[in-house]
């Protein structure tokens, strides 16, 4: 009897599930172009941010980004004076939203990225990749169904435990397409 019980349990929830998945979230996709602040522990960098992302219905996303650095600082690395540019940065996201209107979202994001310093002393001259866990929060308000505006925080915990760990604040118009 239970085993009846339970397997007519199963079905009906099966059948009241039916509907909803013969209509499944829309996706919708996003771009940004914005200015990337990189505050390091080190140094504070400048870059040029664009990103593009897919929407699943209202509350889950995936975004990538790609920064080119724009700003230089000079950093004291063992006694010497040091010339840091971000080079390149990229980084894949998942993101939760919370919508709290029709033209406003908070947002959560959590991912992985890779950044290329451009270092320099005088006389010599390196480049090193760093990998990063990166999680942050921000927000998106929208002036129309299309054109808004984000600013956001993400943190980038580097993985070889290096002296540029960010704090990274960022601002950038947003276009729904």
């Amino acid at each position: 009897m239970k085993i009846l019980f339970t397997a007519a349990s199963a079905a009906a929830a099966l059948l009241a599930a039916a509907p909803a998945l013969a209509d499944p979230p829309a996706v919708s996709g996003y771009g940004t172009l914005g200015y990337t602040d990189f505050n390091g522990d080190n140094a504070n960098l400048g870059a040029i941010t664009g990103r593009i992302g897919a929407r699943w219905g209202r509350y889950l996303g995936v975004e990538g980004e790609l920064s080119g650095g724009v700003t230089t600082d000079t950093a004291n690395v063992g006694g010497l004076n040091t010339r840091v540019r971000v080079g390149d940065q990229y980084a894949g996201y998942a993101v939760g939203y919370l919508p709290l209107s029709p033209n406003a979202d908070l947002f959560a994001r959590l991912g992985y990225g890779e950044t290329r310093l451009n270092v320099s002393t005088p006389g010599t001259g390196a480049g090193g990749d760093h990998t990063s866990v990166n999680y942050g929060v921000g927000g998106q308000y929208f002036f129309n169904g299309a054109n808004g505006v984000r600013a956001d925080y993400t943190r980038m915990s580097f993985n070889d435990h290096s002296n540029f760990d960010a704090n990274v604040w960022s601002l950038a118009y947003v276009r729904k397409f």
